[in-house]
């Protein structure tokens, strides 16, 4: 399904290799702002994806598009690598900021990679697909999407303000612009499903006696709210309520009532029952299960 060519996706160019600049890159790469996380996200959600077949094309284009982005961003790393380890590994910090954050190199790009980037984060954390969200309803993963671009484009915009390179921040302006349409056109799916103010999955009903707390804004601080906030008062954006503010918010729970552990627990004597040699048929079971017998 896809097809790889050798130019990249975008002109990568580094005027001054910078180690520890290219390992604040891994974040861009593997961390959970990054474009393993949205590469992910994309693919999986185009491959569960029912329904109209035009919104899984467009998840299979742009999580193709970001294959191509962490290309890029690898290849900005290596080229970074460019010379170390090296005695001037120093010299080559040019913004304070990264100096006093970072402290140096990632060992990992010398140790593991051989001067190449790692599928892992800016301190050597291998990336974790556990931050995709893939929820297998359009409505919440294009909202998932929305934000997913939000933050790799604010990750994107304080790179760039990490480095003196001109062409890394030119990279990085190029990232950030398909950020931008990224945001948009999730933006756009949301609208054309219809679905813009509706709490998704949009086809669960509140229903019965729960119906008064779906509009109703729970007060949790001794400090009072703007009374003018949007969401405390007035029609709901869906427009099948009115927002309120309960303030303090109601108790709707009781205070709770464990029964007694059995004696084989060890729970402490005002915790503990006694069931008459039952505790220990439970042991017995407990420790068959673990022993395989």
């Amino acid at each position: 399904m896809f097809h790889h060519h050798r130019e990249l996706a975008y002109t990568v160019r580094v005027d001054k290799p910078n180690p520890v600049f290219g390992r604040m890159l891994q974040q861009a790469i593997g961390g959970p702002e990054g474009e393993m996380r949205v590469m992910n996200q994309y693919l999986f959600q185009a491959w569960g994806a029912r329904g109209d077949s035009k919104y899984r094309d467009m998840l299979l284009h742009t999580g193709t598009e970001e294959i191509g982005h962490i290309e890029v961003l690898a290849t900005a790393v290596a080229m970074n690598l460019d010379g170390m380890p090296s005695e001037k590994i120093d010299d080559v910090v040019t913004n304070p900021l990264v100096a006093a954050r970072m402290g140096g190199v990632e060992p990992r790009h010398f140790l593991s990679g051989g001067l190449a980037a790692m599928p892992s984060d800016a301190n050597g954390v291998p990336f974790n697909a556990a931050c995709i969200d893939v929820g297998g309803n359009m409505t919440a993963n294009m909202r998932a999407n929305v934000a997913a671009e939000a933050i790799g484009r604010t990750l994107a915009a304080r790179l760039r303000e990490l480095t003196d390179d001109p062409g890394m921040k030119d990279m990085l302006s190029f990232l950030i612009a398909r950020d931008t349409m990224h945001q948009q056109q999730w933006l756009a799916a949301i609208e054309e499903l219809g679905t813009s103010n509706m709490a998704a999955p949009e086809d669960v009903l509140d229903e019965g006696e729960y119906q008064q707390y779906a509009y109703m804004f729970f007060g949790h601080a001794d400090a009072p709210m703007d009374p003018s906030a949007r969401w405390l008062s007035g029609p709901s954006l869906d427009g099948k309520g009115e927002f309120s503010f309960a303030d303090p918010a109601p108790r709707l729970g009781q205070e709770p009532e464990l029964a007694q552990a059995p004696s084989s627990v060890h729970a402490g004597l005002d915790a503990t029952r006694t069931n008459g040699g039952g505790d220990e048929s439970l042991v017995g079971k407990v420790k068959d299960a673990i022993t395989g017998n």
